[in-house]
């Protein structure tokens, strides 16, 4: 009788551990990767989206929440590195930044984190009532927007960093052209004769509307460029991000829930 129930206890344990995701080790090495801002730089550009839906896990490896794990980064303590698994999810785990390491790299850190921070904050709001114009006339608000999904970039002409996303913002245009109840809308600061002259040069495919830099700046509180919002087809706001990566991840998310 006891072999059978040692049996039994041990398929259990078999089968709720089996269920676990198996954390890997780094993805790169935590101390190394802090000799020099630039390999540092080109790790979290490309690998670190602190936007996006992630497992935030502490310096032990417990998981923590999202808002607890970007006030550590603003605290200037820590750096983010993302765990390999065996899962198709994005664990990223605390680091402490070493003593050694460039400055650049802390503060760098810690304003990103900060402004991500401030991001969360409006996730699950409403967003904003508005009735814009843009520049072909079009009336646009929150009442014709309902029952969309609606993609909205914060820019003005002379942030390099919004220019440079054009390509890759227009190309996802294309890949939901067949979707009806996505709309991308873009808000920018500058006025129509500005903005009229920058896009001959510099087409966005998304509807343009000028002089927003007050809406910007007091209704949505911005304080960094590009930003981006996905809002549901209920008019709230699903997710706030700070780049064309993040925006693409989680949009694909997004549009598949509706």
């Amino acid at each position: 009788m006891k072999k059978i129930i040692y049996i039994l206890a041990f398929f259990v344990l078999f089968i709720s551990c089996s269920g676990q995701t198996k954390l890997g080790k780094p993805e790169v090495n935590p101390v190394e990767i802090q000799k020099k801002f630039m390999d540092w730089w080109t790790y979290q550009y490309n690998n670190i989206m602190l936007s996006i839906d992630f497992v935030p896990l502490d310096s032990n490896s417990k998981e923590i929440t999202k808002e607890a794990f970007l006030q550590a980064l603003s605290d200037g303590n820590y750096i983010p590195i993302r765990l390999k698994s065996d899962k198709n999810v994005f664990y990223y785990k605390l680091f402490k930044i070493e003593p050694t390491s460039d400055t650049s790299i802390k503060a760098t850190i810690s304003e990103a984190a900060f402004n991500e921070k401030q991001n969360l904050k409006k996730e699950g709001k409403p967003f904003p009532k508005f009735s814009f114009k843009d520049l072909n006339g079009n009336l646009i608000t929150n009442e014709n927007l309902k029952g969309k999904i609606v993609v909205i970039k914060c820019w003005y002409i002379h942030c390099t960093a919004c220019i440079k996303e054009f390509p890759e913002v227009n190309n996802l245009v294309k890949k939901y052209k067949d979707r009806k109840d996505v709309i991308f809308i873009s808000l920018a600061e500058d006025t129509p004769e500005q903005l009229m002259l920058f896009l001959e040069k510099k087409p966005l495919s998304y509807s343009v509307v000028p002089d927003m830099k007050t809406y910007m700046n007091l209704t949505l509180q911005l304080n960094a460029f590009p930003t981006h919002f996905i809002i549901n087809k209920e008019g709230t706001i699903a997710k706030v991000l700070s780049d064309y990566k993040s925006l693409e991840v989680a949009l694909k998310k997004v549009s598949k829930k509706q």
